[in-house]
């Protein structure tokens, strides 16, 4: 199943496939999401999904059931 992912502020889209890695998602269209230990423990990849909640991209694969999802970038400057 596709899913149709959005990258705020920007508003890149890309279609990606259900359990992809949401880095690989934006990598792949050329989205720059800092990354430090590629495990989630550093939280250095943290995005915030449409309904406010953060995740780490490195570690959250695009969710089944929905055929749109909404990323907000925000940049941690410490990084």
């Amino acid at each position: 199943m596709t899913v149709s992912v959005r990258f705020l502020p920007d508003d890149v889209i890309v279609d990606a496939e259900v359990g992809e890695l949401l880095l690989d998602v934006a990598q792949r269209a050329s989205i720059v999401i800092p990354t430090g230990c590629l495990m989630g423990s550093c939280h250095a990849c943290e995005v915030e999904i449409e309904d406010g909640n953060t995740i780490r991209a490195c570690i959250t694969a695009v969710p089944p059931g929905r055929s749109e999802l909404t990323i907000n970038l925000f940049f941690d400057p410490t990084w």
